[in-house]
């Protein structure tokens, strides 16, 4: 058993970890994923994760578990577990498509298209008590930045440039 270090190294000893740009916006987002399944447990009796699943798929942004796996930054054999735990409890099914036999969407049972429908308003909930205070030109400036992000990454943002500059509800 090895001792721990006393004094830690200067290049983490003089990190600011509060003052990470990468932390905060990974504290934000496990923040969020907390509140939205606090209140998803309550209302529906399912995880912000699975809620977020089923909301994709009836969007039209995730019909297949490969996108599911992109979206979300999982690897696939987690996404066919969320999957098989939401078709068990009878909420999305795995529909072979008729044109190609080795593509297998996902669709929502009536159900799951039902609990999709009431997400966006936990979304929203939980994210306007989050940006209270905010104003809409703060919370328009804030989606701006985080777009730029992603463009910086290499994704797509969908989003028309005039869209983005417009300020709207703090969702």
């Amino acid at each position: 058993m090895t001792k721990p270090s006393p004094i830690p190294p200067p290049e983490i000893s003089e990190y600011q970890v509060g003052e990470s740009v990468g932390y905060l916006i990974t504290r934000v987002r496990s923040t969020m994923s907390n509140l939205v399944t606090q209140r998803s447990m309550a209302e529906l009796g399912i995880t912000s994760q699975q809620g977020s699943i089923l909301f994709m798929v009836a969007s039209g942004k995730c019909l297949l578990a490969a996108e599911l796996a992109r979206e979300y930054g999982i690897d696939a054999s987690a996404v066919t577990r969320l999957v098989d735990r939401l078709e068990k409890r009878g909420l999305l099914t795995r529909v072979r498509s008729n044109e190609d036999r080795r593509v297998v969407r996902l669709a929502l049972t009536p159900e799951g298209q039902a609990i999709a429908a009431r997400m966006p308003a936990i979304f929203t909930g939980v994210l306007n008590s989050l940006l209270g205070g905010f104003t809409p030109e703060e919370v328009g400036f804030l989606k701006s930045m985080l777009r730029r992000v992603l463009v910086n990454a290499g994704e797509q943002t969908g989003v028309t440039r005039d869209a983005a500059s417009k300020p709207d509800s703090k969702s």
